[in-house]
């Protein structure tokens, strides 16, 4: 059986506030450490039928990055629903709702900037 591992490492500042996130991959292409401004990591407990969640982000991680971020995670959500269940109909909603979701931030931040 091969095994793979990703390593993730949190930077905190003294407030325990993440400053940095690194991430690597045993199985990845890319052979160097690999930063990113946000994470959301999501594990499915069996027994519990719960989902386990982490959700971390930098302190300059914007705020329009998030909602960029957001949607292509609901974006992402969606395709493997599909991949998973075989419900296109279901999948198509999520789409449509991360399509909305984005549309409806864009307008709240242009109305902010006003």
């Amino acid at each position: 059986m091969q095994k793979s591992t990703i390593t993730i490492d949190v930077l905190l500042d003294p407030n325990k506030i993440p400053e940095q996130i690194n991430w690597q991959a045993s199985d990845s292409s890319a052979q160097m450490v690999q930063k990113a401004k946000a994470m959301s990591i999501a594990f499915w407990d069996g027994i519990d039928k719960t989902a386990m969640r982490i959700d971390l982000w930098t302190k300059d991680m914007m705020v329009d990055e998030m909602a960029d971020f957001y949607y292509q995670m609901l974006m992402g959500m969606s395709d493997s629903l599909k991949r998973s269940t075989q419900q296109e109909g279901l999948s198509e909603d999520l789409k449509n709702f991360a399509k909305v979701f984005f549309e409806k931030f864009r307008a709240i931040q242009l109305q902010e900037q006003k």
